[in-house]
This record gives structure tokens, sequence and C-alpha cells, in this order.
């Protein structure tokens, strides 16, 4: 979406990354005020770790409106070139830069900016080891604000929202993060898939696996973190960059260092002398090349600020090669090339003359002599004859028609020529030479050799532009082709084009609409989603609107049902909508605690449940028998079909009451309750007199809780 320069900025003396943006973004509606909004908010964002926008602007160039970015240059190179070179990092190292990112990224979230891009080809590390964060708020000002979700971003790092066209929130970012941090340390990323929308569709439908899968024996804390940045609810990540720092370096404390430096033993491998931390994140910036060899290709999808050139200060940028690097070169020298030499001067062939740039010869130009033109002092007519020139300097061959008519010229008359024969042959030559005037100029006039402007015949039907044509004296051949904009039958074009000269033998080729191709929307019902977005994929349309339900008969993750219907034609990229089923709903487990036993499982299974009763009882005080005393779960949701378990109630325990004749109020009331009983104290006197039990009632085994009364004298 846009091209990277070094350049120089004149008043203050300094180099910047001069970042040009497309021109066809700002046909855009809105994009001008987007852009011009965000990059206000990313230049209000100061802090070490993200790179600093200096100016914005947006000039007019032929008319169309170009914007641009000036921003902090980097000299360094990004984290993906460092992942292209170590494969991956040790835990300390990963965590050690994402430090850092996260660091600025905090910074962004708490001043109310999302990066919408988190990548790690936007993650410049400098010749210093600084990390910075790169291109802040342009993902958001590239996209375009319509009523349909727009996916920004690049998708292998996508969140699960914004695949679902919801809004990004700061915790887009975190799962970006999350996902850049599983590439650090395992070196792939989690989901890849032939087409971007099946990686989306991974994004959305699964998990992001643990790293220790593919690197057995990391620290589990490790893996808890990857997990919990990349949970595909929102709400179960970091609410922002100052949460997650805080646990990242919490982790990074805490882990031994075993843990941090944990590599398998094929990888572990440290060159003696290096600092690691420089050896394994920021090796060697690229060579500064001179300008015999100015040109820097970078890999795929990245954005890399190279050392300028020591020729100057001039840059500008390479023409050509792949449209998603950005390389810089130094200017060609402003010296123009020597001149020809003299004639005589020696055999100087422009093949031999290196160009400037590259020190290659100039293509194009090989077997061609400045010495081979004619020496101006020469005859020009000798140059036609097979001798040799003046002054002894070979001249050019003749051609072969020029040969065979120098073969055909007589050098002498063999006899003399008659005057009556010779007036008659003139006769018959003028006559002939009038006819062959004659004949010419009909055939190149109104013949079928004349030439005629040939007519714009464009969006017209093809009998029409048949009878066109005819009236012309031209013939027509028509091919048929499908055409998304020009209605049937109509032409499209006309070869040659119109308004051209033609002759009336020369047969016209006319292009003619067969309308939109079609094709049929396949049956994706039942599938997955990555399965049904192949299959829209193989049949030339795309998936549209992608919404969740709840179904109790579709498992949870495949199609419920799609718009259009399978069967019906439409025109290709068309877009099919979607609804992915989330399987059962989840159901209210019933309050069945004091019902019987078969009124309890009745009431479980009625509410679409499994009911499970515990083999052992419990004694319950106020829980008759055989009725329910407890439930797991209780007064939650669960999802359909599952399990219940009741435990029932054995009613209360029997328990033998002790004998406290003759003990004093208080002990026997104590000895009582110890045993599980109530006490009821009756007075002989009205009140106290000897504090001692004389009686008590009942008395034997009794169920526990059971009121016993005591007579006090």
């Amino acid at each position: 979406m846009s091209t990277v320069y070094l350049a120089l900025d004149r008043r203050l003396d300094r180099r910047v990354a001069l970042k040009v943006l497309s021109p066809h973004l700002a046909e855009e509606p809105g994009f001008i005020d987007r852009f011009e909004q965000e990059a206000k908010s990313a230049a209000r964002l100061s802090h070490p770790h993200v790179v600093g926008v200096l100016d914005q602007g947006v000039d007019e160039i032929g008319g169309q409106p170009v914007a641009y970015l000036v921003m902090e240059f980097v000299e360094g190179r990004t984290l993906r070139d460092v992942l292209r070179e170590r494969g991956r990092l040790t835990p300390r190292h990963a965590l050690d830069l994402l430090d850092a990112v996260v660091e600025g990224l905090a910074a962004a979230h708490d001043a109310g900016i999302i990066h919408r891009d988190v990548k790690p080809e936007n993650v410049l590390l400098s010749r210093t080891d600084q990390v910075k964060i790169a291109d802040f708020g342009l993902a958001r000002a590239v996209s375009v604000t319509t009523g349909t979700a727009t996916l920004v971003g690049t998708v292998a790092y996508l969140s699960p929202e914004l695949v679902l066209g919801r809004p990004a929130e700061a915790q887009s970012d975190i799962y970006s993060t999350g996902v850049m941090l599983f590439e650090l340390l395992t070196g792939r990323q989690p989901f890849t898939g032939e087409s971007a929308i099946q990686v989306a569709f991974q994004h959305a439908q699964s998990e992001v696996p643990a790293p220790s899968r593919l690197l057995p024996g990391l620290a589990e804390d490790i893996d808890e973190l990857v997990l919990w940045c990349t949970s595909k609810d929102p709400d179960s990540r970091p609410v922002d960059g100052t949460a997650l720092l805080g646990e990242l370096r919490h982790i990074r404390s805490t882990l031994t260092p075993a843990e941090l430096d944990f590599s398998p033993q094929q990888d572990a491998e440290n060159q003696p002398g290096q600092d690691p931390l420089r050896a394994a994140v920021v090796p060697r910036i690229g060579v500064q090349h001179s300008s015999d060899d100015a040109t820097d290709r970078t890999p795929d999808g990245a954005t890399e600020f190279l050392s300028p050139p020591a020729s100057g200060d001039n840059l500008t940028r390479v023409i050509g090669g792949d449209h998603s690097a950005t390389r810089v070169i130094g200017s060609l020298p402003a010296s123009p090339p020597s001149a020809a030499p003299a004639i005589g001067s020696g055999p100087t062939r422009p093949a031999d003359r290196a160009d400037p740039r590259s020190g290659h010869p100039h293509p194009g130009t090989s077997g061609v002599r400045f010495d081979d033109a004619p020496d101006p002092g020469s005859d020009p007519h000798d140059a036609v004859h097979p001798a040799t020139g003046s002054g002894g300097t070979p001249a050019r061959s003749m051609t072969k028609r020029q040969q065979a008519r120098q073969a055909q010229r007589p050098q002498k008359t063999l006899q003399g020529k008659g005057p009556r024969r010779s007036a008659r042959v003139l006769v018959v030559l003028l006559i002939l030479l009038a006819g062959l005037v004659a004949g010419a100029g009909w055939l190149f006039g109104a013949g079928p050799a004349g030439l005629v402007t040939l007519p714009d015949v464009t969006n017209v039907p093809l009998a029409e532009a048949r009878a066109v044509l005819d009236g012309q004296g031209l013939a027509a051949s028509a091919e048929e082709v499908f055409d998304e904009t020009v209605l049937e039958g109509l032409v499209i074009a006309s070869e040659p084009a119109a308004s051209t000269d033609v002759r009336r033998f020369e047969r016209v080729e006319l292009t003619v609409s067969k309308g939109p191709e079609l094709f049929s929307v396949p049956d994706v019902a039942g599938r997955t989603g990555v399965d049904a977005a192949a299959a829209l994929g193989a049949a030339q349309l795309a998936v549209g609107a992608l919404e969740e339900e709840y179904s109790e008969s579709v498992v949870a993750g495949e199609v419920i049902r799609q718009a259009p219907e399978a069967g019906v034609e439409r025109r290709r990229n068309s877009t099919v909508d979607l609804v992915v089923s989330r399987g059962p709903a989840p159901v209210a487990v019933p309050e069945v605690v004091g019902l019987g036993e078969q009124d309890a499982v009745a009431a479980v299974e009625e509410a679409g449940l499994d009911a499970s009763v515990a083999e052992l009882r419990e004694f319950s005080r106020t829980v008759p028998s055989g009725a329910v005393v407890s439930q797991s779960p209780s007064g939650a949701e669960v999802e359909r079909g599952s399990v219940v378990t009741l435990t029932l109630s054995q009613g209360p325990r029997m328990v033998k009451v002790p004998n406290v004749f003759s003990l004093s109020e208080d002990r026997a009331v104590e000895a009582l309750e110890a045993a599980g009983f109530t006490v009821q104290v009756d007075y002989t006197f009205g009140s106290a007199v000897l504090g001692l039990v004389a009686g008590q009632s009942p008395a034997g085994e009794q169920p526990e809780g059971t009121t016993i009364r005591i007579t006090v004298t």
C-alpha cells in the first residue's frame, strides 16, 4: 500500500523515512480525513519503542492527491529478518524482544490507539539493539468506511473478532502479539492454509496450540502466556498492553535460567565471544553497497530501511521487481557517457561500453559498429555496390533484390533495334501500362484492396455491427467471450480497432459479449467453515457475512445454512453468507433437592439432561429418606446432554441418648447437645433448687436432632 524512501530533511539535516501511500488509496471515500486523523494520533505517541511520526501531508501530483508520512529513520532490520536467519529464538530472547513490543503497545493503548497490524514485519531492530514498532494507525487509515466489515491486517495474525467482522479493540493487538510470540518460539505460524480465507477461518474456529506441542519441554508458564493472549474470546485475554506487560515481566522473573535458555539440542549453538542477545536477535545490518551494485532486495511482505549509498545525498527508488518490497539505491552519475569516437580512431563498439550504473553492456546494441558508417568524404553510391568504398573501406553488402536486379541487367546489346518493331513494342507497352494503372486504381480504390476507415461498432448488437461492416465492404467474424460489464450480444471490441484504416480484403474480428460468467453456488451445509470456504473458492465465489448461532442438530463449527441457496448461479467473486453452528444452546439445571428420586430424575431428563443417582446416601435431619439431599451441578447453565448427579437422603442418623441422671443442668445439656440432640429443661419447683437432673425422656436410641426433655430439681 506504500513505497518507503530514505530521504534527507534539509532543514534539520537528518535522515528520515518517507512513506508515500499508493495514489489509488486517496480515491477511497474519506481516506484523506482518516489518514490525517490517524497520523496526528500517531504523532502524539512518543515512546522509545514506537517509531516516531515527524510530519504528514497530502500533495497533488498530476491532479491526483498523494498522501505521505515522514517518520523516524531506523537503521537496522526487521524481526522477520531475524526469524528467517535464526529460525526460532530461545525463550529468553523471545521474551526480551516481546517486552519492548508490549511496552510500546501499552503506551499506545493508554493513549487510545490500536495498532491493528502487529506482525514481525512491523517490528524494527536498530543497530543499537533498540526495538521499535512501526505503522501505528495506518491499518485504520487504509480501511474503507462502509456498511460491511473490512479485514485489515495480515491474515496470519488476525484476531477472531476481526475475522467475524467485529470492531478492533486493544485485545486484538494482544492476540496478534500472542501469535507473534508463538512464531518466535517455534519458528512457524500456528495456522497455515492454501488460501488466506482458510487461515482466517482457522483463527475464528480453532484454538492456537500450545508452543510445547512443537517444543516438548518448554516451560508451562510460557504455554499459559501464549494461550492467554490467543484466547478466541477477547474478554479472556489481557485487557490491554499494560496488563500483558505486568504478567510478562512476572513470568520472566520466575523462570529459571534453564527454562529461559531452553532450546532443542540440535539448535543450541552459540558463537563464542558474542553477546547472546545481539548474536541471536540483532545480527549485523545489511552491507552498504556502492553505486556499482546499489540494489537491495527485501523479503516479501517486509519493509526494510537500508543504509544510504556512499555516492551522495540524492536517492531514488528502484523501478520494477517485487511491489511488496522497498529498496533504496544511489543516483546515477551526473556525467554523461563519452561521445562516440571519430572515424578512423579504432573499432569501438557500443556493446563494449558499460552502463555506468551496473558495469554491464547496454542491451540491444551488440553487433552495431560506429565505424560501419561510410566515410563522409566518399561517394555515397559506393555503399550499394559489392566493392570496396573509398579508401579501401568495405562497403555494405547489397540486398538479395539488388543482387537479382544487377544480375538481370544486360552488359551490351547483341543485335540492333528495328524502328517499326520498336514503335509497336512501345504502343503495346503503353497500353499495358495504362491497363495496369487503371486496374491498380480500381483495385486500390473501389476494389478489394481499397482503404476504408473501420467504423466503431462497440456496444452495438452483433447483427447491426455486421450490417455496418457489410456496408463498408468488410467481412467480419465473431468470437464470444464472457464479460462482466458489457451486456450479452453486444460487441465488446474489434480487431483492428475502430477508426483504423483497413483494406477491404482484411477480415475484421469482433469480440461479442456472452454476458457475465455465472457459477453455481455449491452446497456447503454440514461442512466445517474451512471446508466451506475452500469449496466456495473452488467455485469462483467468496465467503460473505459470517454468523454463529446455536443448533441442536448441527455440530459446532459446521455450516447450518447459506444464502443464496445451493444451485443458484452468481457472478464470479460473488459472496455467499454463512451461518455456522455453535453447537446446542446451554440448558438451565433444574433444582430438585427435596424431591423424591423418581420425580427428581424425571425433572432432570425433561430439561434435556442426564440424571445419575449416587450410590452412597447421606444422613439428613431435614430431608426424609429417599428424597434428594443434594445435586451437582446446581443453579447453572450447561450443555444439553450433560450429567446431573443426585445424592439421596437416608434420613436422620440414630444416636444413643446419653444418661445424664444426677448431672448438673449445664453438664447434662452439654452432653445431650454434643450427641446431636436438642434439649428442653423442665423444673420440679418452678426453678432450680439443687440444680441436678432428676429425670430424662426419651431414652435409648433416637434419631439425631430429637428433643430430649430433662427434669431439674
